[in-house]
């Protein structure tokens, strides 16, 4: 019988904080690199500057503020090709990128919508939340009124959102992801409708525990975790934040990855 090929461990990268446009157009390169099979497999971890993006199906009424007001406070405002509404990304959250290569078997974007949603419950819960996903509501949701628990939206006393998904996919190569709120300013979500929904608030793992996670500490043990929810097997993480010329650093790790490599004996 013929043995699948194995895929090489997928590289986890802390890149620290940076601003949101320079690794976006970084991820534009990746997708292009993965989608020719010149790397493989890469999640991007980092928290970003503070800056109010839009996707695809975004409302431009939900951005409160005009561009000089957002300027003013420091938050910059990008249109973006995720899936997805408005949010807010700043200090304090912990973002994801994976540049995955679905291709032959996990060609199911709301199987992959899901596993992202699970690696932000399993995070939550290495920080005693429990959470959960909504019917209806992208995103992972966890209940102010009793943290340690997550029975369903149902049964829940005050849904908050704890951690943000949106995704965009050329070719079954994904880019965007995921931002989790760990310790995260909460009033910088009323610059905005998060997500377009206005019945329930933002949450944050130091919003409910009181606990403040380090975003460098999470991603650094985040590996694991990232690996059981996505189905992947995953290299130690790499600290790339005090990199300048990422595009570098990342083609000379991740170069000659891309290819699917037959066990011996097989």
């Amino acid at each position: 019988m013929t043995e699948v090929p194995a895929r090489a461990p997928a590289r986890v990268v802390w890149l620290g904080r940076r601003p949101y446009e320079p690794v976006h157009a970084l991820q534009k390169r990746l997708v292009e690199a993965r989608g020719k099979g010149a790397i493989g497999d890469v999640i991007l971890l980092l928290e970003h500057e503070p800056v109010i993006t839009l996707g695809r199906a975004a409302d431009p009424g939900n951005v409160l503020l005009d561009v000089e007001a957002l300027a003013a406070r420091g938050v910059a405002r990008v249109e973006t090709g995720r899936g997805g509404d408005v949010t807010y990304h700043g200090p304090g959250q912990l973002v994801a990128y994976p540049i995955l290569d679905l291709r032959p078997h996990r060609c199911d974007v709301r199987r992959y919508v899901r596993a992202l949603a699970e690696a932000m419950i399993l995070i939550a819960r290495e920080h005693h939340v429990e959470a959960g996903v909504v019917d209806g509501l992208i995103g992972v949701w966890a209940d102010r009124g009793a943290p340690a628990e997550w029975a369903g939206a149902e049964w829940a006393r005050e849904l908050c959102k704890l951690g943000a998904i949106g995704v965009r996919l050329s070719r079954w190569v994904t880019m965007h992801g995921f931002a989790l709120n760990l310790a995260v300013d909460l009033d910088a979500f009323s610059l905005i409708v998060p997500c377009g929904i206005k019945d329930h608030g933002v949450t944050s793992i130091h919003d409910l525990t009181g606990a403040r996670p380090d975003p460098r500490v999470v991603a650094l043990a985040s590996g694991p975790l990232l690996g059981r929810a996505l189905d992947l097997e995953v290299a130690p993480t790499l600290d790339l934040s005090a990199t300048v010329d990422l595009d570098a650093a990342l083609l000379e790790k991740c170069r000659g990855e891309g290819r699917d490599v037959t066990p011996s004996g097989s």
